[in-house]
């Protein structure tokens, strides 16, 4: 019954702990949008477009700077392709904004236009 006994063939290779980057960005994402609406009562409608970017690139530089921080390889490539993500979602994001749009952003609300 020697052919039964499969522990002498061969190990099992010791599987590596997955990474989880597709929820990890799910879950960046779905913040973002939490913050999204929880910024829509603050800032006027015309600067919600401006503050979601700024958002989305602060998350990014945060998520970059925690990339650096990383000691294993493997996790330090996943933090940066998901700040680069995240960058290049406020750049598409940036487009679509007007410059008067940013200029509402930072104006003083006591001053005429």
């Amino acid at each position: 019954m020697a052919f039964l006994d499969r522990s002498q063939i061969a190990e099992t290779p010791s599987r590596s702990p997955v990474a989880r980057g597709k929820e990890l960005f799910a879950g960046i994402l779905i913040v973002a949008l939490v913050a999204t609406v929880g910024i829509r009562n603050v800032v006027p409608t015309d600067a919600l477009a401006p503050a979601i970017v700024t958002l989305l690139f602060a998350v990014a530089a945060l998520t970059a700077g925690f990339a650096l921080l990383c000691r294993r390889d493997r996790y330090r490539i996943m933090w940066f392709d998901l700040a680069g993500s995240l960058t290049f979602i406020g750049v598409v994001l940036s487009v679509l904004i007007e410059p008067d749009q940013m200029v509402r952003l930072f104006a003083l609300t006591n001053q005429p236009e």
